[in-house]
C-alpha cells in the first residue's frame, strides 16, 4: 500500500503548489490595493516546516517500514479530505484576501462569512488536522508528532502576529 500513499503525498504537494499560485496572485492584488505585510521572518520557517512534513511522510514509512493499517489509514484519509475541504472553504471565503502570508489591507472589514463566522483562524485548524492525518495514513507517527509540536510553536507566533494586526484581543 506504500505506492498509493506516495501518490497521495504527491497530490498534497500539488495542492500546496496550487495554493502558492493563488497566494502569489492574491499578494500582487493586495499590494496593489495598499496591503502591508507582517511577520515575514516566520513565513520562511513555515515553508521549511511544511516541506519537511511532506519529506517526512515520504521517508518515514519507507525507511522505518511503517505499515499501512487499514483501520487507521482509511479514516485518516477521510480526515485529510475534510481538512482540505475546510482549507479551500477558507480560500473561497476570503477570496482575493486569502494568502499564505500575512498581508493586511487598510480600511477593510474582517471577513465574517464561511468558516470565519465560527472562529478567527479556521485555516489553521485545517493545517493542524492535515499535519497529523497525512503522516498517520501510513503510521508515520514520528513525523505526525514532530510536525504537530513544531507547528504548534510556529502557529503561536503566527497567530500572535495576525491577532495583533487584525485587532483580535
Amino acid at each position: 500500500m506504500v505506492e498509493p500513499y506516495y501518490l497521495l503525498i504527491l497530490a498534497v504537494a500539488a495542492e500546496r503548489l496550487a495554493e502558492l499560485v493563488v497566494a502569489r496572485r492574491n499578494a500582487r492584488w493586495s499590494f496593489a490595493q495598499g496591503g502591508k505585510e507582517f511577520g515575514r521572518p516566520h513565513y520562511r520557517v513555515m515553508v521549511v516546516l511544511h516541506s519537511l512534513l511532506l519529506l517526512g511522510c515520504v521517508i518515514e514509512p519507507w525507511a522505518l517500514h511503517r505499515p499501512f493499517i487499514p483501520w487507521l489509514g482509511w479514516p485518516m484519509v477521510g480526515v485529510l479530505a475534510l481538512s482540505q475541504g475546510l482549507r479551500w472553504w477558507c480560500v473561497r471565503s476570503l477570496g482575493r484576501r486569502w494568502n499564505t502570508r500575512v498581508i493586511v489591507l487598510p480600511h477593510e472589514q474582517l471577513v465574517r462569512r464561511g468558516p470565519y463566522r465560527f472562529m478567527h483562524h479556521p485555516n489553521y485548524v485545517a493545517v493542524v488536522i492535515e499535519g497529523f492525518a497525512l503522516p498517520m495514513v501510513h503510521t508515520a507517527w514520528v513525523t505526525a508528532l514532530g510536525f504537530t509540536v513544531a507547528n504548534s510553536v510556529l502557529l503561536t507566533v503566527r497567530m500572535r502576529v495576525e491577532n495583533a494586526v487584525l485587532g483580535y484581543s
